[in-house]
Protein backbone atom coordinates (compact mmCIF):
# COMPACT_ATOMS: atom_id res chain seq x y z
CA UNK A 1 0.00 0.00 0.00
CA UNK A 2 1.01 3.48 -0.91
CA UNK A 3 2.12 5.94 1.67
CA UNK A 4 0.30 8.90 2.13
CA UNK A 5 0.38 11.93 -0.35
CA UNK A 6 0.78 14.28 2.13
CA UNK A 7 4.43 12.33 2.17
CA UNK A 8 5.24 12.22 -1.97
CA UNK A 9 8.24 13.84 -2.56
CA UNK A 10 7.03 14.03 -6.05
CA UNK A 11 4.31 16.26 -5.98
CA UNK A 12 5.87 18.39 -8.66
CA UNK A 13 5.77 15.82 -11.34
CA UNK A 14 3.59 16.43 -14.43
CA UNK A 15 0.22 14.75 -13.93
CA UNK A 16 0.65 12.55 -16.33
CA UNK A 17 3.62 10.88 -14.44
CA UNK A 18 3.10 7.94 -13.32
CA UNK A 19 4.83 8.65 -10.20
CA UNK A 20 2.51 11.03 -9.06
CA UNK A 21 0.27 9.94 -6.05
CA UNK A 22 -2.27 11.90 -5.98
CA UNK A 23 -6.10 11.93 -7.64
CA UNK A 24 -6.14 14.05 -10.80
CA UNK A 25 -9.80 15.63 -11.18
CA UNK A 26 -10.29 13.61 -14.61
CA UNK A 27 -10.06 10.40 -12.10
CA UNK A 28 -12.86 11.15 -9.36
CA UNK A 29 -15.98 9.75 -10.54
CA UNK A 30 -16.33 6.17 -8.55
CA UNK A 31 -12.43 6.17 -7.56
CA UNK A 32 -13.33 9.13 -5.05
CA UNK A 33 -16.90 7.66 -3.71
CA UNK A 34 -14.09 6.22 -0.65
CA UNK A 35 -10.75 5.76 -1.16
CA UNK A 36 -8.40 4.07 1.14
CA UNK A 37 -5.88 6.89 2.14
CA UNK A 38 -2.66 4.79 1.15
CA UNK A 39 -4.02 3.77 -1.88
CA UNK A 40 -1.89 4.07 -5.22
CA UNK A 41 -3.42 6.41 -8.12
CA UNK A 42 -5.69 5.53 -10.72
CA UNK A 43 -3.36 6.40 -13.62
CA UNK A 44 -0.60 4.47 -12.07
CA UNK A 45 -3.04 1.37 -12.99
CA UNK A 46 -3.54 2.60 -16.84
CA UNK A 47 0.54 3.11 -17.18
CA UNK A 48 0.85 -0.53 -16.60
CA UNK A 49 -1.91 -2.15 -18.71
CA UNK A 50 -0.46 0.01 -21.40
CA UNK A 51 2.58 -1.37 -20.70
CA UNK A 52 1.09 -4.51 -20.40
CA UNK A 53 -0.58 -4.55 -23.52
CA UNK A 54 -3.67 -6.04 -22.43
CA UNK A 55 -6.77 -5.69 -24.73
CA UNK A 56 -10.11 -6.38 -25.51
CA UNK A 57 -10.82 -9.60 -22.85
CA UNK A 58 -8.42 -9.16 -20.98
CA UNK A 59 -8.80 -9.52 -16.78
CA UNK A 60 -6.95 -8.12 -14.32
CA UNK A 61 -6.73 -9.31 -10.46
CA UNK A 62 -5.48 -7.03 -7.66
CA UNK A 63 -5.30 -9.92 -4.70
CA UNK A 64 -4.70 -6.97 -2.26
CA UNK A 65 -7.46 -4.79 -3.46
CA UNK A 66 -7.97 -2.38 -0.86
CA UNK A 67 -11.06 -0.35 -1.96
CA UNK A 68 -11.04 -0.97 -5.82
CA UNK A 69 -8.47 1.42 -7.45
CA UNK A 70 -7.08 -1.39 -9.58
CA UNK A 71 -11.04 -2.91 -10.26
CA UNK A 72 -12.36 0.62 -11.30
CA UNK A 73 -10.23 1.29 -13.65
CA UNK A 74 -10.08 -1.59 -15.01
CA UNK A 75 -13.64 -1.75 -15.65
CA UNK A 76 -13.08 2.19 -16.79
CA UNK A 77 -10.71 0.81 -19.84
CA UNK A 78 -13.14 -2.32 -20.75
CA UNK A 79 -11.47 -4.79 -19.16
CA UNK A 80 -12.55 -7.64 -16.50
CA UNK A 81 -11.35 -6.92 -13.20
CA UNK A 82 -11.18 -9.56 -10.17
CA UNK A 83 -10.13 -8.42 -6.70
CA UNK A 84 -9.44 -10.22 -3.56
CA UNK A 85 -9.47 -8.43 -0.21
CA UNK A 86 -9.12 -9.50 3.53
CA UNK A 87 -10.50 -5.89 4.95
CA UNK A 88 -14.84 -6.33 5.11
CA UNK A 89 -14.68 -2.41 4.95
CA UNK A 90 -12.35 -2.21 2.15
CA UNK A 91 -13.86 -5.28 0.21
CA UNK A 92 -17.52 -3.74 0.48
CA UNK A 93 -16.03 -0.62 -0.89
CA UNK A 94 -14.68 -2.48 -4.06
CA UNK A 95 -17.88 -4.29 -4.38
CA UNK A 96 -20.11 -1.67 -4.63
CA UNK A 97 -17.97 1.02 -6.70
CA UNK A 98 -17.70 -1.74 -9.33
CA UNK A 99 -21.22 -2.58 -9.16
CA UNK A 100 -23.06 0.47 -11.78
CA UNK A 101 -25.49 -1.70 -12.78
CA UNK A 102 -28.15 0.26 -10.19
CA UNK A 103 -31.54 1.21 -10.48
CA UNK A 104 -31.14 5.14 -10.64
CA UNK A 105 -34.99 5.71 -9.73
CA UNK A 106 -35.04 3.12 -6.73
CA UNK A 107 -31.77 4.43 -5.61
CA UNK A 108 -33.49 8.20 -5.49
CA UNK A 109 -36.69 7.00 -4.14
CA UNK A 110 -34.83 5.29 -1.09
CA UNK A 111 -32.49 7.92 -0.42
CA UNK A 112 -35.25 9.94 0.25
CA UNK A 113 -37.08 7.57 2.08
CA UNK A 114 -34.04 7.47 4.61
CA UNK A 115 -33.57 10.84 4.53
CA UNK A 116 -37.52 11.53 5.92
CA UNK A 117 -37.45 8.42 8.54
CA UNK A 118 -33.51 9.92 10.20
CA UNK A 119 -35.95 13.33 10.33
CA UNK A 120 -38.29 12.02 12.08
CA UNK A 121 -37.08 9.13 14.61
CA UNK A 122 -37.37 10.99 17.03
CA UNK A 123 -33.34 11.83 18.27
CA UNK A 124 -31.99 15.18 18.04
CA UNK A 125 -30.28 16.24 15.46
CA UNK A 126 -29.08 19.67 16.34
CA UNK A 127 -29.72 20.21 20.01
CA UNK A 128 -28.90 17.82 22.90
CA UNK A 129 -32.42 16.82 25.12
CA UNK A 130 -31.78 15.61 28.18
CA UNK A 131 -34.97 13.37 28.25
CA UNK A 132 -33.25 11.27 25.25
CA UNK A 133 -29.75 11.04 25.02
CA UNK A 134 -27.83 11.16 22.05
CA UNK A 135 -26.77 7.29 20.73
CA UNK A 136 -23.80 6.07 20.71
CA UNK A 137 -21.64 2.32 20.02
CA UNK A 138 -22.31 -0.17 22.49
CA UNK A 139 -19.02 -0.74 24.81
CA UNK A 140 -18.08 -3.51 22.93
CA UNK A 141 -17.97 -1.39 19.46
CA UNK A 142 -16.88 1.39 21.11
CA UNK A 143 -13.49 -0.49 22.61
CA UNK A 144 -12.54 -0.97 18.60
CA UNK A 145 -12.60 2.63 17.79
CA UNK A 146 -9.55 4.97 18.25
CA UNK A 147 -10.81 7.25 21.54
CA UNK A 148 -12.42 10.99 20.61
CA UNK A 149 -12.18 9.19 16.54
CA UNK A 150 -15.39 11.12 16.33
CA UNK A 151 -17.47 13.54 18.90
CA UNK A 152 -20.93 12.62 20.46
CA UNK A 153 -23.24 14.53 18.08
CA UNK A 154 -21.79 13.83 14.78
CA UNK A 155 -21.61 10.21 15.87
CA UNK A 156 -25.35 10.49 16.53
CA UNK A 157 -26.62 11.97 13.14
CA UNK A 158 -23.93 8.65 12.02
CA UNK A 159 -25.80 6.00 13.57
CA UNK A 160 -29.57 8.09 12.90
CA UNK A 161 -28.66 7.88 9.35
CA UNK A 162 -27.36 4.40 9.80
CA UNK A 163 -30.35 3.02 11.67
CA UNK A 164 -32.70 4.01 8.95
CA UNK A 165 -30.93 2.54 6.72
CA UNK A 166 -30.92 -0.69 8.18
CA UNK A 167 -34.42 -0.16 7.74
CA UNK A 168 -34.24 -0.47 3.81
CA UNK A 169 -34.09 -3.77 1.75
CA UNK A 170 -30.48 -4.78 1.28
CA UNK A 171 -30.29 -4.13 -3.04
CA UNK A 172 -27.49 -2.56 -4.79
CA UNK A 173 -29.15 0.89 -4.31
CA UNK A 174 -28.80 0.84 -0.29
CA UNK A 175 -25.30 -0.89 -0.58
CA UNK A 176 -24.32 2.80 -2.31
CA UNK A 177 -26.07 4.76 0.48
CA UNK A 178 -23.38 3.04 3.07
CA UNK A 179 -20.84 3.36 1.30
CA UNK A 180 -21.73 6.80 1.23
CA UNK A 181 -22.44 7.41 4.82
CA UNK A 182 -18.60 5.72 5.34
CA UNK A 183 -17.18 8.14 3.28
CA UNK A 184 -18.97 11.04 5.50
CA UNK A 185 -18.31 9.56 8.57
CA UNK A 186 -15.00 9.10 8.19
CA UNK A 187 -13.96 12.38 5.91
CA UNK A 188 -16.22 14.49 7.24
CA UNK A 189 -17.89 13.95 10.35
CA UNK A 190 -14.58 12.48 12.08
CA UNK A 191 -11.67 13.59 14.03
CA UNK A 192 -9.57 11.61 12.75
CA UNK A 193 -6.51 12.62 10.20
CA UNK A 194 -4.42 10.63 7.96
CA UNK A 195 -0.07 10.36 7.45
CA UNK A 196 1.82 8.16 8.02
CA UNK A 197 -0.14 6.67 11.03
CA UNK A 198 -3.95 8.08 11.96
CA UNK A 199 -4.45 9.92 14.23
CA UNK A 200 -6.93 12.73 16.29
CA UNK A 201 -7.07 16.05 14.64
CA UNK A 202 -6.32 18.79 17.32
CA UNK A 203 -9.53 21.01 16.38
CA UNK A 204 -12.61 18.35 17.18
CA UNK A 205 -15.36 18.40 14.77
CA UNK A 206 -18.51 18.97 17.49
CA UNK A 207 -21.14 20.18 15.18
CA UNK A 208 -21.48 18.53 11.39
CA UNK A 209 -24.49 18.96 9.19
CA UNK A 210 -24.20 14.89 8.43
CA UNK A 211 -27.51 14.58 6.68
CA UNK A 212 -26.74 17.79 4.10
CA UNK A 213 -22.97 15.95 3.51
CA UNK A 214 -24.65 12.80 3.32
CA UNK A 215 -27.66 14.31 0.34
CA UNK A 216 -24.58 15.92 -1.32
CA UNK A 217 -22.54 12.74 -1.58
CA UNK A 218 -25.10 10.93 -2.65
CA UNK A 219 -25.87 12.98 -5.04
CA UNK A 220 -22.21 12.94 -6.65
CA UNK A 221 -22.31 9.35 -6.94
CA UNK A 222 -25.94 9.36 -8.20
CA UNK A 223 -24.02 11.52 -11.25
CA UNK A 224 -21.36 9.01 -11.76
CA UNK A 225 -23.71 5.73 -12.05
CA UNK A 226 -25.61 7.60 -14.72
CA UNK A 227 -22.66 8.35 -16.90
CA UNK A 228 -21.00 4.54 -16.02
CA UNK A 229 -24.67 3.11 -16.73
CA UNK A 230 -23.54 4.58 -20.36
CA UNK A 231 -19.95 2.70 -20.37
CA UNK A 232 -19.46 -0.44 -21.51
CA UNK A 233 -17.69 -2.88 -19.25
CA UNK A 234 -16.65 -6.19 -18.39
CA UNK A 235 -17.85 -7.77 -15.05
CA UNK A 236 -15.68 -6.91 -11.88
CA UNK A 237 -16.08 -8.69 -8.86
CA UNK A 238 -14.07 -8.77 -5.53
CA UNK A 239 -13.87 -11.63 -2.99
CA UNK A 240 -13.64 -11.66 0.87
CA UNK A 241 -10.99 -13.49 0.87
CA UNK A 242 -6.74 -14.05 1.85
CA UNK A 243 -4.44 -13.42 -1.09
CA UNK A 244 -2.33 -16.32 0.50
CA UNK A 245 -5.03 -18.66 -0.42
CA UNK A 246 -5.49 -17.73 -4.10
CA UNK A 247 -5.95 -20.69 -5.77
CA UNK A 248 -9.66 -21.48 -4.02
CA UNK A 249 -11.01 -18.17 -4.93
CA UNK A 250 -9.80 -18.21 -8.43
CA UNK A 251 -10.14 -20.37 -11.97
CA UNK A 252 -7.51 -21.89 -13.32
CA UNK A 253 -5.57 -20.09 -16.26
CA UNK A 254 -8.19 -17.51 -15.91
CA UNK A 255 -5.62 -14.30 -14.90
CA UNK A 256 -4.04 -12.15 -17.93
CA UNK A 257 -1.86 -9.71 -15.06
CA UNK A 258 -1.99 -8.83 -11.95
CA UNK A 259 -1.28 -5.19 -10.94
CA UNK A 260 -1.21 -4.66 -6.96
CA UNK A 261 0.45 -3.29 -3.91
CA UNK A 262 0.33 -5.60 -0.83
CA UNK A 263 1.27 -4.22 3.25
CA UNK A 264 4.77 -3.32 3.32
CA UNK A 265 6.89 -5.18 6.26
CA UNK A 266 7.27 -2.16 8.74
CA UNK A 267 4.90 -1.06 12.54
CA UNK A 268 1.79 0.20 10.62
CA UNK A 269 -1.24 -1.34 12.19
CA UNK A 270 -3.80 -1.02 8.59
CA UNK A 271 -6.60 -2.20 10.31
CA UNK A 272 -6.78 1.51 12.34
CA UNK A 273 -8.13 3.23 9.19
CA UNK A 274 -10.79 1.47 8.70
CA UNK A 275 -12.08 0.53 12.45
CA UNK A 276 -14.70 3.56 13.02
CA UNK A 277 -16.64 3.06 9.93
CA UNK A 278 -16.14 -0.74 10.06
CA UNK A 279 -17.73 -0.61 13.48
CA UNK A 280 -20.41 1.76 12.26
CA UNK A 281 -21.56 -0.26 9.43
CA UNK A 282 -21.14 -3.58 11.17
CA UNK A 283 -18.29 -5.32 10.00
CA UNK A 284 -16.38 -5.69 13.08
CA UNK A 285 -18.58 -5.58 16.55
CA UNK A 286 -15.98 -6.53 18.72
CA UNK A 287 -11.98 -7.45 19.33
CA UNK A 288 -12.71 -10.64 18.49
CA UNK A 289 -14.04 -9.50 15.20
CA UNK A 290 -11.23 -7.69 14.50
CA UNK A 291 -8.38 -10.47 15.66
CA UNK A 292 -10.64 -13.06 13.64
CA UNK A 293 -10.02 -10.33 10.42
CA UNK A 294 -6.30 -9.61 11.13
CA UNK A 295 -5.90 -13.13 11.26
CA UNK A 296 -6.26 -13.60 7.31
CA UNK A 297 -3.93 -10.56 6.53
CA UNK A 298 -0.49 -10.60 5.63
CA UNK A 299 1.75 -10.22 8.72
CA UNK A 300 2.96 -6.90 7.98
CA UNK A 301 3.55 -5.62 11.86
CA UNK A 302 3.84 -6.80 14.89
CA UNK A 303 0.34 -6.19 16.18
CA UNK A 304 -0.44 -9.12 13.56
CA UNK A 305 1.77 -12.02 14.84
CA UNK A 306 0.13 -14.77 16.35
CA UNK A 307 2.09 -18.09 17.64
CA UNK A 308 0.41 -20.61 15.03
CA UNK A 309 1.62 -18.32 12.64
CA UNK A 310 4.17 -20.64 10.30
CA UNK A 311 4.72 -18.72 6.95
CA UNK A 312 8.28 -18.35 7.61
CA UNK A 313 8.77 -22.05 7.14
CA UNK A 314 8.74 -21.35 3.28
CA UNK A 315 11.63 -19.48 3.19
CA UNK A 316 14.75 -21.43 2.20
CA UNK A 317 17.66 -21.10 5.07
CA UNK A 318 20.09 -19.34 3.04
CA UNK A 319 17.79 -16.65 1.65
CA UNK A 320 18.39 -12.78 2.36
CA UNK A 321 15.32 -12.34 4.20
CA UNK A 322 17.07 -15.57 7.02
CA UNK A 323 19.74 -13.20 7.14
CA UNK A 324 17.98 -9.99 7.56
CA UNK A 325 15.41 -11.24 10.46
CA UNK A 326 18.86 -12.37 12.37
CA UNK A 327 20.46 -9.15 11.84
CA UNK A 328 16.78 -7.34 13.29
CA UNK A 329 17.04 -9.38 16.08
CA UNK A 330 21.03 -8.92 16.91
CA UNK A 331 20.49 -5.46 16.78
CA UNK A 332 17.62 -5.68 19.05
CA UNK A 333 20.07 -7.86 21.30
CA UNK A 334 22.55 -5.44 20.98
CA UNK A 335 19.99 -2.40 21.93
CA UNK A 336 18.73 -4.15 25.14
CA UNK A 337 15.42 -3.68 24.02
CA UNK A 338 12.45 -5.84 25.28
CA UNK A 339 9.14 -4.98 24.77
CA UNK A 340 7.10 -7.74 23.41
CA UNK A 341 6.39 -5.71 20.27
CA UNK A 342 9.93 -5.09 19.57
CA UNK A 343 10.99 -8.84 20.41
CA UNK A 344 8.18 -9.73 17.31
CA UNK A 345 10.39 -7.34 14.20
CA UNK A 346 12.74 -10.42 13.19
CA UNK A 347 9.26 -12.81 13.29
CA UNK A 348 7.17 -9.89 11.54
CA UNK A 349 10.08 -10.10 8.69
CA UNK A 350 10.27 -13.44 8.10
CA UNK A 351 6.44 -13.68 7.88
CA UNK A 352 6.00 -11.05 5.67
CA UNK A 353 8.14 -12.37 3.16
CA UNK A 354 6.70 -15.85 3.84
CA UNK A 355 3.62 -15.12 3.54
CA UNK A 356 4.27 -13.30 0.06
CA UNK A 357 5.88 -16.46 -1.21
CA UNK A 358 3.00 -18.68 0.32
CA UNK A 359 1.09 -16.03 -2.28
CA UNK A 360 2.69 -16.49 -5.26
CA UNK A 361 2.86 -19.84 -5.16
CA UNK A 362 -0.96 -19.96 -4.66
CA UNK A 363 -1.45 -17.62 -7.36
CA UNK A 364 0.43 -19.77 -10.39
CA UNK A 365 -2.90 -21.89 -11.40
CA UNK A 366 -4.53 -19.22 -11.99
CA UNK A 367 -2.38 -17.15 -14.43
CA UNK A 368 -2.21 -17.99 -17.81
CA UNK A 369 1.22 -18.65 -19.57
CA UNK A 370 3.03 -15.02 -20.32
CA UNK A 371 1.14 -13.20 -17.77
CA UNK A 372 2.88 -10.06 -16.41
CA UNK A 373 2.40 -8.75 -12.66
CA UNK A 374 3.23 -4.82 -10.71
CA UNK A 375 3.60 -5.20 -7.15
CA UNK A 376 4.18 -1.83 -5.78
CA UNK A 377 6.32 -1.68 -2.21
CA UNK A 378 8.25 0.00 -0.58
CA UNK A 379 11.22 -0.21 1.21
CA UNK A 380 10.82 0.02 4.85
CA UNK A 381 13.49 1.15 8.18
CA UNK A 382 10.71 0.46 11.04
CA UNK A 383 12.86 -2.05 12.47
CA UNK A 384 15.84 -0.39 14.48
CA UNK A 385 16.25 1.71 11.26
CA UNK A 386 17.46 -1.91 10.20
CA UNK A 387 16.69 -1.51 5.87
CA UNK A 388 14.28 -3.62 4.50
CA UNK A 389 14.83 -3.96 0.59
CA UNK A 390 11.19 -4.83 0.06
CA UNK A 391 11.43 -5.00 -3.65
CA UNK A 392 14.82 -6.56 -3.98
CA UNK A 393 13.60 -9.49 -1.82
CA UNK A 394 10.03 -9.83 -3.33
CA UNK A 395 11.58 -10.04 -6.59
CA UNK A 396 14.11 -12.86 -5.47
CA UNK A 397 11.52 -14.87 -3.87
CA UNK A 398 9.95 -14.77 -7.35
CA UNK A 399 12.21 -15.79 -8.86
CA UNK A 400 12.95 -18.80 -6.39
CA UNK A 401 9.19 -19.86 -7.14
CA UNK A 402 9.26 -19.98 -11.06
CA UNK A 403 8.59 -15.99 -11.64
CA UNK A 404 10.71 -14.15 -14.54
CA UNK A 405 12.06 -10.86 -12.89
CA UNK A 406 11.13 -8.40 -16.05
CA UNK A 407 12.54 -5.22 -14.15
CA UNK A 408 12.34 -3.32 -10.69
CA UNK A 409 10.41 0.61 -11.81
CA UNK A 410 11.19 3.61 -9.28
CA UNK A 411 7.64 5.06 -8.66
CA UNK A 412 8.50 7.77 -5.85
CA UNK A 413 10.93 8.14 -2.81
CA UNK A 414 9.55 9.27 0.50
CA UNK A 415 10.64 10.21 3.52
CA UNK A 416 10.91 8.06 6.25
CA UNK A 417 9.22 9.30 9.79
CA UNK A 418 11.71 8.10 12.29
CA UNK A 419 15.12 9.04 10.04
CA UNK A 420 14.23 11.77 7.44
CA UNK A 421 15.93 9.44 5.18
CA UNK A 422 14.54 9.02 0.99
CA UNK A 423 12.84 5.53 0.88
CA UNK A 424 12.70 4.09 -2.25
CA UNK A 425 8.80 3.13 -3.63
CA UNK A 426 9.20 0.29 -6.26
CA UNK A 427 7.16 -1.41 -9.06
CA UNK A 428 8.20 -5.08 -9.00
CA UNK A 429 7.24 -6.27 -12.21
CA UNK A 430 7.10 -10.35 -12.99
CA UNK A 431 6.50 -12.53 -15.74
CA UNK A 432 4.54 -16.01 -15.51
CA UNK A 433 6.54 -17.90 -18.03
CA UNK A 434 4.06 -21.46 -16.99
CA UNK A 435 4.71 -25.07 -16.07
CA UNK A 436 5.49 -27.57 -18.65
Amino acid sequence: MVASPDSDSTAALDKGDPRQNKLQPGDRPFHDWYRFVLSYPPHLVRAYVERFQLGAGAVILDPFCGTGTTLVEAKKQGLGAIGIEAAPMAHFASQTKTHWAVDLTELAAMAARVLAQAQGLGYRVKTRVAQAPWLSFPEAEAAVVMKNAISPQPLHQCLVLRDALDREPVTPARQVLRLALAAVTVYEASNLKFGPEVGIRRKKREQVAVLDLWQAKVAQMVADLAQGQDHPTLPAHCHRGDARMARSLLAPHSIDAVITSPPYPNEKDYTRTTRLESVLLGFIRSKQDLRTYKQGLIRSNSRNVYVADDDDRLLDHDSQVVSLAASIEAKRLALQKTSGFERQYHRVTALYFGGMKRHLLDLQPALRPGAKLAYVVGDQASFFQILIRTGALLAEIAEEVGYRVIDIDLFRTRGATATGAQLREEVVLLEWPGRD
